[in-house]
């Protein structure tokens, strides 16, 4: 039953630290919009521009041959 004496204050404090970090979540609007984040992975990046794609490759001389 001693053990009652630290389990309840520690407790405590862990649903009042973890209680401090949701209402500064609330206050900081880390809470606003959740659906955007989720959907940017669907967006696709731009575009690269055709004019390098199509381009052939850039071969360098090397000095061993």
């Amino acid at each position: 039953m001693k053990i009652l004496l630290i389990l309840i204050p520690v407790a405590l404090l862990i649903i009042t630290i973890a209680g401090c970090f949701f209402f500064w979540a609330i206050r900081t609007k880390q809470f606003e919009d959740l659906d955007r984040q989720g959907a940017n992975i669907l967006f696709d990046d731009d575009p690269t521009p055709a004019s390098k794609i199509n381009q052939p490759p850039i071969v360098t001389a090397n000095s061993d041959e």
